[in-house]
């Protein structure tokens, strides 16, 4: 890596409306001047230009959060890349879900889709830039300024750290602002990193004033976000401590689950990124929406609806039963979508769900002289672009407002969550169970079912405590960022994924107005998925390899 001695644009207007979520703070990045170059002078000038700085690490976070808002085109969307959602786009909008990994595009010169290496050094030397200036420059500002906004920058280098470590398991450890002569530098040892993700979010975790506006990173966030880091690390008893002190530090859980995704201010959450229409807006209505909600409804005029994401048949026959029995389609398939469990209903728009005054509709007709194909649609997948309409016969509800309009001019300004409460929780499940404490991981799982109304899980082993955290995390976490990163951790990701076809639910309406339900391939003729064992670890990037005088091809990851 040639660590560049010049920080590069880092109060860029845009940048700081990509990042804002508090309103005051929003205002005030519009008047900021664009610049190219590090300015110490200008950055310490006021803590308003401070605050700017720290804007664009921020950025970071809302970027990978991998939900919506990462970028207008909802381009990381993590979930698309697992078995739980189905992109309909071979590779238009940016969105290589499909072309990614069912043709494979790695070569061992870098980590693909995922490569991140020199986004994420650009952004630690920033974090150092700031945190080498605090005792030069921050002494002219409040010392509970300097402490809190220290902390906070603290909290965004761990956790840009923590990325390098999921992509790579991996790097070099730059603690500090440096130049030319220190470009040669070793990779450090993964307890090393972790070692030092830890040491930054105590301090990010003890530090940042107790009362944060909404969009700041708070001390609850700092202690979540170790909380998952140790669970990657395998330190079962910090994932514990870390996730008691994020509760006592205000983690808790909404007792509504829908009112996580419909209210911006639910307690749940740890740390969300708000948008405003026609100002700072992303468009997941366009992404997310049934296919029926476009212009031709009259609801929403002028709208074009892409309708790209559809939930898979492998996570909506997961979602239990409201009696927490598992749904079978042998069992339940004449009805199958009366009596689920209510994350179901929060999550999943499905053939004859309640949206907007209207019934979803994802049946083809058997004669369309008798009956119309649904307004929603269902076509095959295939290869030679989008397909305009769900190919798995869902679609998801999270992270659009139901009746809202105004996104089909202006964009959609639904928030994002970065972290809640109910990760931190999962976390501490499965910590106990690997402790082997399945007491304790049951208390914690439970507290996660109680809340939807499911009755107790009750195992007595590691291989069932484990498998009923897995389900778990895989329906109260669906479409919000985990499902492949836990995969990967799990090292599930092989079997679940490589040489597999998803699958969606393709539903005929006869001609005497009943249906007929038939689990399709949803992935296109010819085509299949694949996870090799080497992408649990992604290559380094051989321009690193060839910049860096500390590394070689032998301290690439197996595989490569």
């Amino acid at each position: 890596m040639k660590y560049s001695i010049i920080s590069k644009a880092i109060i860029v207007a845009a940048a700081a409306l990509a990042l804002t979520s508090c309103k005051e703070w929003l205002d005030g990045a519009l008047d900021i001047e664009p610049s190219d170059r590090y300015s110490p002078g200008a950055v310490w000038s006021s803590e308003a230009n401070a605050d700017r700085y720290l804007l664009g690490i921020y950025n970071f976070v809302k970027e990978n959060q991998g939900t919506v808002g990462g970028d207008s085109n909802c381009a990381t969307f993590w979930d698309a890349y697992s078995d739980l959602i189905k992109s309909n786009s071979w590779n238009q909008y940016n969105h290589p879900y499909n072309s990614g990994f069912c043709q494979g595009p790695w070569n061992g010169q870098n980590a693909g889709v995922f490569e991140c290496w020199s986004d994420c050094y650009t952004r630690i030397r920033r974090c150092n830039e700031f945190l080498r200036d605090v005792p030069t420059y921050g002494a002219s500002l409040s010392p509970d300024y300097v402490q809190t906004r220290s902390a906070e920058m603290k909290c965004l280098r761990a956790y840009i750290y923590f990325k390098l470590m999921k992509i790579y398991g991996k790097c070099v450890i730059r603690d500090a602002v440096d130049g030319p002569e220190q470009n040669d530098k070793a990779l450090a040892t993964p307890d090393e990193v972790w070692d030092f993700i830890e040491a930054d979010l105590r301090e990010a975790g003890s530090n940042i004033r107790k009362n944060q506006p909404r969009g700041r990173i708070t001390r609850a966030y700092a202690w979540g976000l170790l909380s998952t880091a140790a669970l990657y690390a395998q330190r079962w008893d910090l994932v514990i401590e870390a996730a008691d002190s994020c509760e006592a530090y205000g983690g808790t859980l909404d007792t509504s689950y829908e009112n996580i995704f419909a209210d911006i201010d639910s307690p749940e959450h740890l740390l969300t990124f708000e948008f405003v229409q026609n100002k700072l807006t992303h468009r997941a209505d366009v992404f997310f929406r049934p296919l029926g909600d476009g212009a031709s409804d009259g609801k929403h005029p002028g709208a074009n609806v892409y309708a790209v994401f559809g939930p898979t048949s492998e996570l909506v026959d997961s979602y239990e039963m409201a009696d927490g029995t598992p749904f079978d389609w042998t069992t339940h398939g004449a009805d199958p979508y009366t009596g689920r469990e209510p994350r179901f209903y929060a999550s999943i728009l499905f053939n004859g769900a309640d949206w907007e005054g209207r019934k979803i509709e994802t049946f083809v007709s058997a004669d369309t002289t008798v009956f119309k194909d649904g307004k929603d649609k269902i076509v095959e997948f295939n290869t030679s672009g989008a397909a305009g309409s769900t190919v798995t016969g869902y679609y998801l509800k999270k992270f659009i407002t139901e009746n809202q309009t105004g996104w089909e001019k202006y964009g959609s300004d639904h928030f994002a969550i970065a972290m809640r409460f109910a990760e931190v929780v999962l976390n501490k499940a499965e910590a106990y169970a690997q402790k082997n404490d399945f007491v304790n991981a049951n208390i914690q799982l439970n507290r996660i079912r109680g809340r939807v109304g499911l009755p107790d899980k009750g195992g007595a082993d590691l291989e069932s405590v484990m498998a009923d955290i897995k389900h778990e995390r895989m329906v109260e976490l669906a479409g919000e960022g985990q499902r492949f990163w836990d995969l990967r951790r799990w090292k599930d990701a092989v079997e679940v994924i490589n040489q597999k076809n998803f699958h969606g639910c393709w539903i005929t309406k006869n001609t005497d107005g009943t249906l007929t339900y038939k689990q399709v391939n949803c992935d296109g003729a010819g085509k299949i998925h694949t996870f090799l064992e080497s992408y649990y670890a992604f290559s380094l990037p051989l321009t690193e390899i060839n910049n860096n005088g500390a590394i070689d091809l032998t301290d690439n990851n197996p595989g490569w």
